[in-house]
């Protein structure tokens, strides 16, 4: 296994990510979209979620495909950036066919960052417009870090951001994860700089730093924000052709990715949740093999994406928490 050509989930060819975002706000929005629908599936862990249609991606719905999946800002205002990602399909001409009208099908979800010191005071919800601006910028490269939906993302102690990784298995298969990191937990150990994602990083990704010497097993966590201020939001994809149980299982496993890299995690006052989506276009070969495969594969890539989204973090005036770049070595 080893990283794709961009260490993006845009790896999974076919897929395209668009970032947009308000400096002034301190929130933003990203978009994950492809030329045609994509199966998904989604598992929902943290005790206090934030998202769109997800009842639709259980695997006994009717629906097979989705045209976008969106992870914004802005708590629950920032569900309304599906809004404007259905909007920019529908003057595609993308949707679900219901006799003469399409309707775009469009699951998201959302973290809370009110509070992070940006300017919330508008008089008509930006995140519309925001959703719509990161479906026109959806590309195969894209920023991470302090960008899109990961712009005012904090953590326990380090700003958040967002993040993303790959893996090519030996089979052929892609894996991609791509995560909005704004967790109550911290993504590295202690008050250092070494990441609790380390025995995964690959090509020192975010740092080369390795594990930290010790990790104080005794150390008892406590709260640093309140109810409803926490989540991680993630999506997973590969080109695996999978069915809609299948991905469930994925998006399942995967959060054992969210585990390796956030401590603690899937706390009551986290919305953790984790989108899994297959493009189709590659058969596998031996299903249980490359199904274990592929599960190992997404857990390793969303742990890499999430330290990878707090290391690509950037300072801005006013910030309430600094970035890992800014901790001394």
């Amino acid at each position: 296994m080893k990283p794709g050509a961009r260490n993006l989930i845009t790896d999974v060819a076919g897929l395209r990510v668009g970032n947009a975002g308000d400096g002034d706000l301190r929130s933003g929005s990203t978009v994950l979209t492809a030329d045609e629908p994509f199966a998904a599936s989604v598992h929902v862990m943290g005790g206090a979620p934030g998202s769109r249609e997800t009842d639709l991606l259980a695997p006994d719905k009717l629906v097979e495909g989705v045209d976008a999946i969106f992870l914004s800002g802005g708590s629950a205002f920032g569900l309304s950036a599906g809004d404007g990602v259905m909007e920019g399909l529908r003057a595609m001409g993308r949707g679900f066919a219901v006799g003469d009208v399409r309707v775009p099908i469009v699951p998201g979800a959302i973290v809370f960052d009110l509070l992070n010191g940006g300017d919330k005071a508008w008089r008509q919800n930006p995140y519309p417009a925001l959703g719509r601006a990161a479906l026109d910028a959806a590309a195969s490269d894209f920023s991470i870090g302090s960008a899109g939906a990961g712009i005012g993302a904090m953590t326990g102690r380090l700003k958040g951001g967002l993040g993303s990784a790959s893996a090519v298995l030996d089979s052929g298969i892609t894996v991609g994860a791509l995560v909005v990191v704004n967790a109550l937990g911290s993504a590295t150990v202690g008050g250092g700089r070494h990441f609790w994602a380390a025995p995964w990083e690959m090509d020192g990704e975010f740092g080369g730093l390795g594990p930290a010497q010790q990790h104080m097993p005794q150390t008892e966590p406590l709260p640093e924000k309140r109810l409803g201020e926490a989540t991680t939001i993630a999506i997973v994809a590969t080109d695996a052709a999978l069915s809609k149980p299948a991905l469930k299982r994925l998006a399942t496993v995967a959060h054992d990715g969210m585990a390796r890299a956030l401590v603690p995690s899937h706390t009551p006052l986290d919305g953790d949740l984790i989108f899994a989506v297959s493009t189709g276009a590659r058969q596998m070969q031996d299903p249980l093999a490359d199904q274990f495969g592929l599960g190992h594969a997404a857990a390793s890539c969303l742990a890499r994406a999430i330290a990878r989204g707090v290391h690509a973090a950037t300072s801005a005036p006013g910030d309430l928490q600094p970035c890992w770049g800014d901790l001394q070595t």
